[in-house]
């Protein structure tokens, strides 16, 4: 039974490599086409897949090599700077528009929950009665004069056991030292009763 979980686990992970080898094709076309720089971080963003994975297949970086060596500039291809300028900057565009969104969509998240947050607050004080905030600040700075009032009362009642626990261990060698000096008179032959 264990055999045949395997055998699926195997199979599922070799269909899900070839499902992102299949993409990463698709992607390679894609950035070829476009002519676009094909860098692992780009490459691993569009075909959606890890680096990891573009990392630790060979096929895949087999693909990603060939994609680069057919799309290198040729010996007679014009020089100029500006067909190897533009996918940098169009990738570096890319990058700075998905940090502004992800960031858009973090302030949004974020200002949802301050306004939840803001929200049961107010909810909380129209809860409240008129004059109970300034009852409910008394009452809350008497508890914690209680705790701190009983906070002293139990460390004096457990100095006082310390103290209690140390005269009785007094006590208890004073009676074994009063039972040791009373001993031999206690073992000592009675006269006879006349």
């Amino acid at each position: 039974m264990s055999t045949s979980r395997t055998d699926a686990a195997v199979r599922a992970r070799r269909q899900a490599t070839q499902e992102m080898l299949q993409r990463l094709q698709t992607a390679l076309a894609a950035m070829a086409r476009d002519h676009t720089a094909v860098t692992v971080a780009a490459v691993a963003r569009t075909a959606r897949v890890s680096r990891t994975f573009l990392y630790q297949n060979q096929q895949a970086r087999a693909l990603i090599e060939q994609t680069t060596r057919s799309s290198a500039p040729h010996p007679g291809a014009s020089a100029d700077g500006h067909s190897r300028t533009q996918p940098a900057w169009r990738e570096r565009a890319l990058n700075a528009e998905e940090a502004l969104a992800q960031a858009q969509r973090e302030i949004r998240t974020q200002r949802t929950h301050i306004a939840e947050l803001l929200g049961k607050i107010r909810d909380l004080e129209h809860d409240l009665p008129e004059g109970s905030l300034q009852r409910i600040v008394t009452e809350n700075t008497t508890l914690k004069q209680q705790v701190r009032q009983l906070t002293q009362d139990k460390q004096h009642v457990q100095e006082r056991l310390a103290s209690a626990r140390q005269n009785n261990r007094f006590l208890d060698r004073r009676t074994a030292d009063l039972e040791a000096q009373l001993a031999p008179y206690v073992t000592a032959p009675h006269p006879p009763s006349p």
